[in-house]
């Protein structure tokens, strides 16, 4: 073969080796090293997730944002009624098909609670799994991971959740990802 010949596939492999190196080197979105920061990792089957979540909201202050894609369990849907209830800002976002598909959902209970209740159908899945306690004060949490908001994630399955605290950086982008689908989300509207 000649090396005129070999020129576009060369070229062809150097624009694939630039473009991996660059999306290779591209930053993280939030790279974050808080001094303070406590994290607690929880497993399912075994581990009270369910419990920890509700004791979580229970101690909320100020404000809870939450991101659900499967949202059955009542005792989780239960702590956020009573925290609205109690004077605390309560919003949910749900995914827009698993709320309408889901036979023993709680997003429709919830709304019904007085919670503001927001589905996202933008997203082939709105998979997000994820719940902002108290952003921009001292006592700030984000619980997420692969822990739906179910009785089989806390009873079947083999599911993980994060709760972490004491990182401000962190908490700030949660919140402003929870700002970000909001924007397209739609508010329930029950029948």
């Amino acid at each position: 073969m000649s090396a005129v010949s070999l020129l576009p596939r060369e070229l062809i492999a150097l624009a694939l080796l630039l473009i991996s190196s660059v999306a290779n080197a591209a930053e993280p979105q939030l790279q974050t090293e808080a001094d303070n920061a406590h994290v607690i990792v929880m497993f399912t089957p075994g581990d009270d997730i369910a419990g920890h979540i509700i004791q979580a909201i229970r101690q909320a202050r100020k404000q809870i944002l939450v991101q659900a894609f499967s949202f059955t369990h009542d005792g989780i849907a239960k702590a956020l009624i009573e925290a609205h209830n109690r004077g605390i800002e309560v919003e949910l976002i749900a995914d827009k098909g698993q709320t309408e598909a889901l036979r023993y959902g709680q997003v429709p209970g919830i709304a019904r609670g007085g919670v503001p209740v927001w589905l996202d159908g933008d997203h082939q899945a709105a998979h997000n799994k994820v719940i902002v306690i108290d952003a921009d004060t001292k006592n700030a949490l984000v619980i997420t991971g692969s822990y739906n908001f179910t009785r089989a994630a806390q009873g079947k399955n083999a599911e993980n959740s994060v709760f972490i605290s004491g990182d401000d950086a962190l908490v700030r982008q949660y919140a402003a990802n929870w700002q970000r689908h909001l924007a397209h989300s739609k508010p329930l509207v029950l029948h």
